[in-house]
């Protein structure tokens, strides 16, 4: 999952939904150093991505991109999976997706001495260009795969990845309307063991 499935996934604790947020920028046991709810949310994604990776129907995703984008697959999947929850926002929470966004980048912005450098360098990009809410489009997951793909000067190809999403668009979206109910079963129980 990308990074506002992490978020959604996260419930109700802002420092969770950052913890949840940062984590691939935290290696090892680096973690430890945040507050404990920030050590709580780390601990959420990379549960979240453990499932994710190993789970059949998100195989089945990724298995439509392997040929062309090998390894990036799995990155690749994650972000068209963002895009079906954006898209489908209304289906998985009461809030509108800006203002659920909004209160996020605000808990960024209120929290900023607790993040890590990283988040703290993508920051002010990512509300500026409002990259969570541009998911809902295609346009707007072109873009995200176009930056991500400059970030590998290229080399993944990501950018053309959008292809794909247009051609297997219903099987993408099934796949993730499936897999998702599956992981906010699995999120909602690990929060309770944190």
């Amino acid at each position: 999952m990308n990074f506002l499935a992490h978020i959604y996934l996260s419930g109700d604790n802002d420092l969770i939904k950052i913890g949840n947020f940062m984590a691939d920028g935290i290696r090892g046991k680096h973690f430890e150093t945040y507050p404990i709810d920030v050590q709580k949310g780390i601990i959420l994604h990379r549960a979240i991505d453990t499932f994710t990776d190993a789970h059949p129907i998100f195989r089945q995703s990724t298995k439509k991109l392997h040929e062309k984008y090998h390894h990036y697959a799995g990155v690749i999947v994650d972000v068209f999976y963002d895009h079906f929850l954006a898209k489908n926002w209304n289906t998985y929470s009461d809030e509108k997706l800006e203002e659920f966004v909004a209160r996020f980048y605000q808990s960024l912005h209120n929290n900023h001495s607790i993040l890590s450098e990283r988040t703290k360098g993508m920051m002010p990009y990512m509300i500026e260009h409002n990259w969570l809410v541009s998911y809902q489009t295609v346009d707007g997951i072109n873009r995200i795969l176009t930056q991500m793909d400059q970030r590998t000067k290229n080399e993944s190809k990501m950018r053309f990845a959008t292809n794909e999403l247009s051609e297997f668009y219903l099987e993408f979206e099934n796949e993730f309307t499936n897999f998702f109910q599956e992981l906010i079963l699995f999120t909602n129980t690990k929060i309770t063991t944190l």
